[in-house]
């Protein structure tokens, strides 16, 4: 997957989940394959592109989810759920 192709499964994404990412970087991460910043910047680990769509896609609803829903708290597994179960 290119990049601009991923930017784009982000951005579809953010429309079913009702959120609008200030920016969405693409980077070498060491650690974790995303992360997302109070001031609403999402940032993904390069290496997802090699990865298959169904992996891609559990990373960046969780990612986008922390937009809506800060902690890993009930509702936030609850939407992750439904999110991933009607794609």
């Amino acid at each position: 997957m290119t990049k601009e192709e991923f930017r784009n499964r982000v951005l579809n994404w953010a429309e079913k989940i009702g959120v609008s990412p200030k920016e969405i970087h693409i980077r070498k991460m060491k650690r974790k394959w995303g992360s997302c910043s109070s001031t609403g910047r999402v940032s993904f680990n390069e290496e997802l592109l090699e990865k298959d769509e169904k992996f891609i896609d559990y990373i960046i609803v969780h990612e986008l989810l922390h937009l809506k829903y800060k902690n890993h708290g009930k509702l936030f597994k609850l939407m992750w759920e439904i999110y991933l179960n009607d794609s």
